[in-house]
C-alpha cells in the first residue's frame, strides 16, 4: 500500500512539477553523452596515434569536469527537491494529522525519491544512448572523415558512472528529505501556505539612482574589457569583474520600481486588461529575487559565452586548417648528385605513375607546380639597397591558376605587361611592393596590376610563415634566347592534387602512402635526396585533439550552465505561481476571465525568462568582441556559426523550460 501511495504521488507530481523531472532527465542524458566519448569510434580510431596524448588529456578533462558538473547538478536537484518539499508541506502535514509518524513519512519520501530516480534515470539514459549514436557522425563531419558503416555505440563505463553519480545525488536527496521532515512541526506544515512574503516596491528615486549606477558600472566594465583585453589579468581585471557583477545586480534591483513607473506613464497600456496586476506582481517579485536573477544572468552569460566561443574557435581552427591545406596532398622531391652535390627537382607526377600511383586515375585534379627564382630589378630604386629583390619566387600565371582551381577559386587574368602578387600579412618586401613599382625581369618591364594583389596563404609546403611570390604571364618565363647571368632558375618543383570524390579519401591516401617507398627509390636511384609530403587528412588529425577539447568541453559546460539557469528560473516561477494562486482566485471572483488570468501568468513567466537572457546577451556581445581581439592574429571567431549553434541550444533548453513553466504555472493557478 505504501508503494502504491508513493507511486501515485510520483505520477501526480509528473503533471504538476514537470520541470523537476525535466531537469533530472536532461541532467542524466547530458552526463551520459559526454562521458561516453571514449567509446565513440572516432575516439577509438585516434587512440594510439600521434595525437593520442591530446585525446587522453581531453578524456581526463571530461572526467574532471564531470565531477564539477555533478556537484552543480546535485545543488540544482536539491534546490528543485526543496521546492517540491515546500509545495507539499500541507500534504505532509495531513499525513501526520492522520496518524503517520515522521519515520513513516520519511519512508514514503524515500520510496518516492527512489521511483523518481529510477524513472528519470531510465528516460535520461535512453535519450543519452540514442543521442550518443550521432556523436561519432557529428565528430566525423567536423573533421571531414568518412563515416564507416553504422554500428551501435554503448558505453558501459559511462552507464556505470552515471548510475554511481546520480545514485549518490538521490541518496543525498533522501537524507535531506528525512532531515527536513524530522525538523518540522505539525502546525508548521499545515500553515505553510499562509506564510507568504510581503510584496514591497522600491521607491522611484532609489530605483532611478540604482539604474543610473548600473549603467555607469557596466559601461566602465565594458570599456575596461575592450581596452585591456581578456588576457591582461591583474588587480584591475578583478575590479572589472566586480563592476560588471555589481552593475548587473543594481540593474535588477532597480527594475522593481523603475520598470513599473515606465509602464505607469502609459496609462492606456497600464490599465488595459490585467496589466496593472501583472506588472505589480512581477515588479514585487523582482524586488525580492534580484540577487537570484543576477546569478541567473551571470550563469546565462557563462553558458552563452562558453558555447559561442567554443563553436567559434572550432570554426576558426577549421578555417586555419583549410588555409594550411587547400589541397588534399602535397609532394615534392629533389635528387642530390652524390659527386657534384647539385640538386635537381624530381618530376613528381611521372615518378608517381612509375611507382604505381597514377594521378590521372586516382585524382580528380592535380597541379604540377614549378617555382622560379630570380633577382628582380626595381628601376625607381636604382643606386639604393632596394634596387634588387634577391631570391624572389616567381609563379607563371597558368601554374597559379591551376593552384587556385584546386583550392576552389576562380582563375585570374593578367595583361602581357602586368604582374600580380601573392603575399602573407607581412614580409620584408611588403613595404616596397606596396608602392606598386615597375619591375624588370629578363628585359620585360612589368607594371603592377592592383587587382591581382592577394593576401592569402598558398600553403607552399603547408607552411604558414611569411612568403612573397610574383605572378607573371607565362611568356616572361618562356624566353628562348641567351639568358643573362641573373636568369630565372627552377629551384623548386612539387605536385599537389585532390582525391576523387567517389572514392573514400582514406582509401586513396593509404594507397599513396604505400607507394611512397617505391617513389623514393625511383626518384633518387643511386643518389641521395630529400622529399616533403603532407596531406589535408594529416593536418586535420593534428588539430583534431584541440578541436575536440575546445568544442566538446565548451558545449558540455555551456549546456550545464544553461540547464541550471533555466531550471532555477522555472522553479522560482512555479513557486511564485503557487503563492499567487489565492490572488488569482480573487480575480476570478471579481469576474476576470480565465483567458485574462492565463495571459497574466504567461506574461510574468516570459518577463522572468527574457530579462536575464537579454542582459546576458548584451554581456556576451561585449565578451565575444574581446575574444575576437585575442585571436585576431590567427583568425576571427565565426560569429555566424557560433551564434546559430548557441541560439539553437537556447531554443531547445531554455525554450523547453519556458514552455514547461508556462504550462505548469497555469496548471497550479487553475487547480488552486
Amino acid at each position: 500500500m505504501f508503494s502504491k501511495l508513493a507511486l501515485k504521488n510520483v505520477t501526480r507530481s509528473l503533471k504538476d512539477y514537470s520541470v523537476y523531472f525535466l531537469t533530472l532527465t536532461f541532467g542524466v542524458c547530458i552526463f551520459y553523452v559526454f562521458n561516453s566519448l571514449e567509446s565513440q569510434w572516432v575516439m577509438e580510431a585516434l587512440q594510439g596515434g600521434e595525437k593520442s596524448s591530446i585525446l587522453d588529456a581531453t578524456l581526463m578533462l571530461v572526467d574532471i569536469f564531470s565531477v564539477f558538473v555533478s556537484v552543480i547538478l546535485a545543488f540544482l536537484i536539491l534546490y528543485a527537491n526543496n521546492f517540491m518539499f515546500k509545495r507539499r508541506k500541507k500534504e505532509l502535514g495531513t499525513y501526520m494529522l492522520l496518524g503517520l509518524s515522521q519515520g513513516r513519512i520519511s519512508s514514503l519520501l524515500f520510496l518516492e525519491t527512489l521511483f523518481i530516480g529510477v524513472f528519470s534515470l531510465a528516460i535520461g539514459l535512453a535519450l543519452g544512448v540514442l543521442l550518443s549514436q550521432f556523436i561519432s557522425v557529428f565528430t566525423a563531419g567536423l573533421f571531414q572523415i568518412t563515416v564507416p558503416q553504422f554500428h551501435f555505440v554503448f558505453s558501459l563505463k559511462a552507464l556505470l558512472k552515471t548510475l554511481l553519480y546520480f545514485g549518490v545525488i538521490f541518496l543525498v536527496v533522501m537524507v535531506f528529505n528525512s532531515f527536513a521532515v524530522s525538523r518540522r512541526q505539525l502546525i508548521d506544515l499545515l500553515q505553510a501556505e499562509r506564510k507568504n512574503e510581503d510584496l514591497k516596491l522600491k521607491s522611484i528615486r532609489s530605483s532611478v539612482v540604482l539604474f543610473v549606477l548600473s549603467v555607469i558600472f557596466l559601461g566602465v566594465a565594458y570599456t575596461m574589457l575592450l581596452k585591456r583585453g581578456l588576457l591582461h589579468i591583474d588587480a584591475l581585471f578583478f575590479v572589472m569583474l566586480g563592476l560588471g557583477s555589481l552593475g548587473t545586480l543594481f540593474f535588477f534591483r532597480a527594475l522593481s520600481g523603475f520598470l513599473l513607473r515606465i509602464f505607469q506613464a502609459n496609462q492606456k497600456l497600464y490599465y488595459k486588461g490585467l496589466n496593472m496586476f501583472t506588472l505589480r506582481q512581477f515588479a514585487a517579485r523582482v524586488g525580492s529575487n534580484y540577487v537570484s536573477m543576477t546569478v541567473i544572468c551571470l550563469m546565462l552569460l557563462l553558458a552563452i559565452g562558453i558555447t559561442a566561443c567554443s563553436v567559434g574557435m572550432n570554426n576558426t581552427l577549421d578555417t586555419l586548417t583549410n588555409a594550411q591545406a587547400p589541397y588534399d596532398f602535397y609532394l615534392s622531391a629533389e635528387r642530390r648528385n652524390s659527386e657534384s652535390g647539385e640538386t635537381t627537382p624530381v618530376d613528381v607526377p611521372a615518378t608517381l605513375r612509375r611507382a604505381g600511383f597514377d594521378p590521372a586515375v586516382q585524382l580528380s585534379a592535380g597541379a604540377d607546380v614549378t617555382v622560379w627564382y630570380s633577382k628582380v630589378k626595381i628601376p625607381q630604386y636604382a643606386g639604393t639597397d632596394d634596387e634588387i629583390l634577391d631570391y624572389t619566387g616567381i609563379l607563371p600565371l597558368s601554374t597559379y591558376n591551376a593552384m587556385r582551381a584546386l583550392a576552389g577559386q576562380r582563375p585570374i587574368t593578367l595583361e602581357p605587361d602586368r604582374y600580380g602578387q601573392t603575399l602573407s600579412d607581412w614580409d620584408s618586401r611588403t613595404e616596397i611592393m606596396s608602392e606598386d613599382p615597375v619591375l624588370e625581369i629578363q628585359g620585360h618591364a612589368l607594371l603592377a596590376d592592383s587587382r591581382a594583389v592577394f593576401h592569402e596563404n598558398l600553403s607552399i609546403g603547408y607552411s604558414t610563415g611569411s612568403f612573397f611570390y610574383l605572378i607573371v604571364p607565362d611568356e616572361v618565363l618562356a624566353y628562348e634566347g641567351d639568358w643573362t647571368a641573373d636568369k630565372p632558375i627552377v629551384i623548386e618543383r612539387y605536385f599537389c592534387g585532390n582525391y576523387r570524390a567517389d572514392v573514400p579519401k582514406e582509401q586513396t591516401e593509404a594507397l599513396l602512402h604505400d607507394t611512397l617507398s617505391q617513389f623514393h627509390r625511383l626518384a633518387f636511384e643511386n643518389d641521395g635526396g630529400s622529399s616533403r609530403f603532407n596531406t589535408k587528412l594529416e593536418i586535420y588529425m593534428e588539430t583534431m585533439g584541440t578541436k575536440i577539447m575546445v568544442l566538446f568541453l565548451g558545449i558540455y559546460l555551456g549546456i550545464v550552465f544553461l540547464l541550471c539557469s533555466a531550471a532555477v528560473l522555472a522553479l522560482q516561477q512555479l513557486s511564485q505561481a503557487a503563492d499567487n494562486a489565492p490572488r488569482y482566485r480573487i480575480l476570478a471572483r471579481l469576474g476576470a476571465e480565465e483567458k485574462m488570468r492565463s495571459r497574466s501568468v504567461y506574461v510574468q513567466v516570459l518577463l522572468a525568462f527574457l530579462l536575464p537572457l537579454l542582459l546576458a546577451l548584451v554581456h556576451s556581445v561585449v565578451g565575444m568582441t574581446a575574444a575576437n581581439a585575442v585571436i585576431a592574429q590567427v583568425g576571427r571567431l565565426d560569429t555566424v556559426a557560433s551564434s546559430a549553434v548557441t541560439a539553437a541550444f537556447i531554443v531547445v533548453f531554455y525554450g523547453t523550460y519556458l514552455l514547461a513553466t508556462c504550462w505548469g504555472s497555469k496548471r497550479i493557478v487553475k487547480s488552486r
